[in-house]
Order: structure tokens, then C-alpha cells, then sequence
């Protein structure tokens, strides 16, 4: 096999075009197999594999920047740069990262899983370059829906004003902009790429230029004739007009073609765009016949067949659809906002219901949220479904266009807490400290897949501004309906005298499970199940005062988080003294990927280490309980 012999990108410069195309294909099996095994993005990695391999063939990583947007592009990138026998441990706990990581090589920049952010780094980087005098290319590859995020178009504009030299490949997969296309089109792009026309160019601007009498008026006829063809043959004078060169569409499977065409882009002074098409799923047809994800980032499957393993187990996410389906049959007022993750949220049933109040704005998280902002000013009840991770991209908006105008927008925020595989950049831990600081917001967490039909009920219909329901990736807790709460009480699960457990969402489990754990060290505890962070229920506060020891547990960030909000409401009671409060949370840290469970037992945030915690604490305050043990 060719691929065996890729261990850098210098050993793609030896071969053949016919090797490439067989390398081509030895990368796709490779892929598939690897990634049936661990999960992982699939789909747009099949899609960028020629693209990759031109790169790698045209630029001389790591002395050329290659940045990639929405890094779960960049596994060929992985493959041609050393990493392939490291495959085995994708996503795995110390394992390959799914994305670009620094730790891991000198060709990776930047760890990017958040969309539209590559420009950015591309302008500062190239601007760097040219201060230090250094002579290297900066190329930023961006796609898979990157070019509908707003920080994109800050991007170009910026790339266009300053005139630094950075090549943008825009690896168009039918997921992102893109332009109409025309044989004309194409044909016109191949000829202003080449360099001999350009320099041809130059000099006929310069001869009309220095006509005389008449020189300055010929040369804005001359400017006048070409913006016309272009916007009659290339809709892509958009770029243009930021200052940025265009050139494309390109065949991105032809590797040949893209190599040209890049080297032709490098010659050019200033940003240019090479805008080459894609398919995303690129040849296992079980991703290219799968309309809605191009199995874009699957969990262990069959690769034979394509059939993805699904978790026995309900999940919140389902739980949610059911519930939000149901609801919008009675209140025709209910519209639904994604930020181009319609499945991942679990909006497409409710798409396929309501097409009529259902919106898809892209990646443009903030502009989402203030759409919802402006869909409740006029009335309506808009359900912002998001992940954690990407909804701390639109903090400013919550915060100001909705918490500030006190708008009954209902956040579902998905995938909270620690999520796994996808590493530091996905975990949604940000959520409850940055939420509970809104004035006027509401925030629950459910503890099953009852309590969150519930708690959206209530959002939608008790509550009168800005709500936001958070819920894990885990699988979701059946419940009876005798342990489902109701409005924004807490519920009291266990009843105890030591130490009060208070347990945020899915952190309940292992509360319960702790309690069994300090009754064989002799401790006596009870259980609240928080229900809703924000405001905290008196009650509960009370309740939880009277024990000799107050423990919180959530999935979040342990400083400013509910345990905290919690200690200040214990500790402002009046009367008798306050015990002591215990926090457990998530710290301050990026945390690599793995397994949840695992990731979370190590943070102490399983039934041992609530467990422990509690019996630490009492000790340490020497409030020793009748029988009390500690090993």
C-alpha cells in the first residue's frame, strides 16, 4: 500500500498522479475503518482528502501555516503529517485529538471545533509574519458551513484592508456559500488565475492609465467593463469587493487541478480565495446518500453497511423533540431557531411538522439569539435549540438583546457539562456560571426525561422572561411520575441529619448512589434534587441549613456556579449559624477528551467522590457523626 510509505508531507512530492488517485482511495478505506471503530467525523474528512493532499503537495508545512476551520476537516491532514498509526486511539482517553492539536505536532496551529474563527488567525498570523520580516505562506482552509458565520466576513474584510498574503481555501461541500457556477464562470476563473493574464493585465491598466488627456477616464471605463462582466458571469465579485482576489470553482477531487491552482494563488500579492467543490461523504456512498449529516460525526459503526450503533437508552435530546412537538401543537405561537444543527438538536421532527416556524440561521450563533429576541418581541414564544459550548459564543446577546429587554425566550441548551470525545472545546461547562448571572433568566436542569417536558411546560407557560433548560449527553433517567417536580421548587428525594446533598440535573444519580456509601461510614444524608439553579428554592435552602454539612454537586464550572450561589444563600440566612458548604464542580481547566463517566469520576464527581468529599469535609470541621469511619 502507498499509504504505508506517507510519513510526511515530503513523501507526497515523489508521486504520480495515478499514485495519488490509488493514495486517494487507500485514505477513504482507512478512514472508515478507523472511525468505525472510535466514531468521529466522517463525512467531511472523506470530502477533503484530494484538497488535503494538493496542500501538502503545493506548501511546505510546517514552515507554511495551514490552519484549518472547523478542525474536524483535518484527519487526512493528521494521516500525511505523521499521525496514522496513532488512529487506533482517536478521541480515547490520551489519545489522538479529533481535532488539530498543538501538543501533538508542529503542523497543527490551532485547535479549532468553533466555526468561522480561521480568518481571524489567518490575519494576525500573516501581519505577525510581515513585522518579523519572516518569509512564509499562511494558508486557511475554511468550509462546512464556516462561510455563514459572521466572523468569517469580519475576516475577508480585514484580510482585504491590510493586503496580507494569505491564501483562503474555500472548500465549498454544499454545506456553505456557494456561488452559481457556469461552464463561462469556470472558464473566465482559470483565466484570471493564471498568472501570465494578470501580468498581461497590468500592463494594458498601465498603457490606458497613461493615455493622454484622456488616461484617467479610459481607466475607470476600462474598471467600469470589468465589474460588469463579473457581475454578470461571476456572482463572486463579492470577495472582490472586500479586496479580496477570487478565483474558482475548481474541481476539489481533481488533484491535479487544485494543485495548479493553488500554486497560481501563491503567486499573487495580497488574499486570494480558491474556491474549490467538494463532496462531503466523498466515495462510501452510506455518507454520500445520508442528506442530512453525511454521517458528519458518528459513533461506532458498521463498516460495511454504514449502520450506525444506537444507544439503547433515551436520551434528553429525544426527550426534548417529544415534548416541544407536543407543545407546538397547542401553542401555535412556539418557533424553532438551530444554528445549523437542526439533528444534532433533535429540531428535525419539529421541521418536518411546523416548516412554517422553524428557522435554520447557519453558524451565527449570535445572530440566533437576537432573531429570538426579535421574534418575541413581535409576539411569539422562540426555542433556542444550541449546545453548550456554542451558545458562550452569544453570551453578549443573551445577556443584552435578551435578558436586558427581559424577552421570554426559552434557551435548550444541549450537550451541558462534560461532554467527551470532542475535547476541551466542546465541553459545555461555561453555561450554568455565565446563565445564572443574567438578570431575569431562569435556568433548570433536569434530572430524567420526565422532569425536562416539564421544565420546558413550564418555561413556555409559568415563567414570563428568558429561560434556558440545560441537559447532558448522557443517557437520559426514567422517572415516575410520583419523583417529577413541578414549577420552580426543588423536590426532596432522601431525608437525612448529616450531611444535604444538593444535586444539580444529571448529578443526581451519583448523589443517590453516594448516600449509600456514607451510611456504611455512619453518616446520615439527604438528597435535594436543585431542579431550578436560578432562583434557588427557599425551601431547599432552609432544609439544607439545618444539617451539620451542605454539599453541592453539579456538571459545570465549580467557581460562580450554583454551589456557589447556594453557599451565599446559606450563608445569608438570619438567626442560627450556617454550616459549612462543600463545592463540587468542574475547575478551571481545559479538560482532553474521554469517555464522560470517566472524565467525571476523576474530577470526584461520581458516587465515591461525592462520598469522599462529605466525609473529608466533616472530618476536616471536626463534625464527627455517631459511627462516623474514615479509612
Amino acid at each position: 500500500m502507498i499509504l504505508d510509505s506517507i510519513n510526511a508531507p515530503a513523501d507526497l512530492r515523489r508521486l504520480t498522479q495515478d499514485e495519488l488517485r490509488q493514495l486517494a482511495a487507500e485514505i477513504r478505506e482507512f478512514i472508515v475503518n478507523a472511525v468505525s471503530v472510535t466514531g468521529g467525523h466522517l463525512g467531511s474528512n472523506l470530502g477533503a482528502v484530494e484538497l488535503t493532499l494538493a496542500l501538502h503537495r503545493v506548501f511546505d508545512s510546517p514552515k507554511d501555516i495551514i490552519l484549518w476551520d472547523t478542525g474536524h476537516q483535518a484527519y487526512v491532514h493528521k494521516i500525511v503529517t505523521g499521525r496514522r498509526e496513532q488512529f487506533v486511539s482517536l478521541r480515547q482517553q490520551g489519545g489522538l485529538s479529533g481535532y488539530p492539536n498543538r501538543a501533538e505536532s508542529e503542523h497543527d496551529w490551532v485547535e479549532n471545533s468553533h466555526a468561522s474563527t480561521i480568518l481571524g488567525y489567518a490575519h494576525g498570523l500573516a501581519t505577525a509574519l510581515d513585522a518579523k520580516g519572516e518569509d512564509r505562506r499562511v494558508v486557511a482552509v475554511i468550509g462546512d458551513g464556516s462561510m455563514t458565520g459572521g466572523m468569517a466576513y469580519e475576516g475577508l474584510n480585514n484580510l482585504g484592508h491590510s493586503g496580507r498574503n494569505v491564501t483562503v481555501i474555500l472548500n465549498d461541500n454544499g454545506r456553505s456559500y456557494a456561488p452559481t457556477v457556469s461552464h463561462l464562470s469556470e472558464s473566465l476563473a482559470r483565466i484570471r488565475v493564471n498568472p501570465t493574464y494578470m501580468r498581461r493585465q497590468r500592463r494594458l491598466e498601465q498603457f490606458v492609465r497613461d493615455l493622454p488627456a484622456v488616461g484617467e477616464r479610459a481607466e475607470r471605463l476600462l474598471e467600469g467593463a470589468k465589474a460588469a462582466l463579473r457581475e454578470i458571469f461571476e456572482p463572486t465579485a463579492f470577495f472582490e469587493a472586500l479586496g479580496v482576489r477570487y478565483t474558482g470553482p475548481f474541481d476539489g477531487h481533481d488533484i491535479a487541478g487544485v494543485e495548479s491552482a493553488l500554486r497560481n494563488a501563491a503567486e499573487f500579492d495580497g488574499p486570494t480565495v480558491v474556491h474549490v467543490l467538494t463532496q462531503k461523504g466523498r466515495g462510501y456512498p452510506p455518507a454520500e446518500d445520508d442528506e442530512e449529516k453525511c454521517l458528519h460525526d458518528t459513533s461506532v459503526f458498521d463498516p460495511v453497511t454504514g449502520q450506525v450503533t444506537k444507544p439503547s437508552a433515551p436520551s434528553y435530546t429525544s426527550a426534548f423533540t417529544d415534548a416541544l412537538v407536543k407543545l407546538a401543537e397547542e401553542n401555535h405561537d412556539i418557533v424553532a431557531i438551530t444554528a445549523a444543527m437542526p439533528g444534532s438538536t433533535g429540531l428535525i421532527p419539529f421541521q418536518e411538522r411546523f416548516p412554517d416556524r422553524f428557522l435554520d440561521v447557519g453558524i451565527a450563533e449570535q445572530h440566533a439569539v437576537t432573531a429570538a429576541a426579535g421574534l418575541a418581541m413581535g409576539g411569539m414564544r422562540p426555542v433556542v435549540a444550541i449546545y453548550s459550548t456554542f451558545l458562550t459564543r452569544a453570551f453578549d446577546q443573551v445577556n443584552l438583546d435578551v435578558g436586558l429587554h427581559g424577552l421570554p425566550v426559552v434557551f435548550a441548551v444541549d450537550r451541558a457539562g462534560i461532554t467527551g470525545d470532542d475535547g476541551p472545546s466542546h465541553h459545555g461547562v461555561l453555561d450554568l456560571v455565565l446563565l445564572t448571572k443574567v438578570p431575569g433568566m431562569t435556568v433548570f436542569a433536569p434530572s430524567s426525561a420526565q422532569e425536562l417536558a416539564v421544565m420546558l411546560d413550564d418555561a413556555l407557560d409559568v415563567t414570563s422572561g428568558p429561560c434556558a433548560i440545560r441537559w447532558s449527553k448522557t443517557p437520559a433517567r426514567l422517572a415516575a411520575a410520583s419523583d417529577v417536580g413541578r414549577g420552580l421548587r426543588a423536590r426532596r428525594v432522601t431525608a437525612g441529619d448529616d450531611v444535604c446533598i444538593l444535586a444539580v440535573g444529571t448529578m443526581l444519580e451519583a448523589a443517590q448512589a453516594a448516600v449509600a456509601l456514607l451510611a456504611a461510614d455512619g453518616v446520615s444524608a439527604s438528597v435535594w434534587d436543585v431542579r431550578v439553579c436560578k432562583p434557588l428554592d427557599p425551601e431547599m435552602i432552609e432544609d439544607a441549613a439545618r444539617h451539620r454539612l451542605v454539599l453541592t454537586v453539579e456538571n459545570g464550572i465549580r467557581e460562580g456556579g450554583v454551589g456557589s450561589a447556594v453557599a451565599d444563600a446559606v450563608a445569608a440566612r438570619r438567626g442560627a449559624p450556617s454550616p459549612p458548604v462543600v463545592v463540587l464542580g468542574v475547575p478551571v481547566a481545559y479538560i482532553p477528551h474521554g469517555k464522560p463517566d470517566t472524565i467525571l469520576a476523576g474530577l470526584g464527581l461520581d458516587a465515591d467522590g461525592i462520598a469522599r468529599a462529605a466525609v473529608d469535609a466533616l472530618t476536616a470541621a471536626a463534625i464527627e457523626p455517631e459511627h462516623l469511619t474514615v479509612d
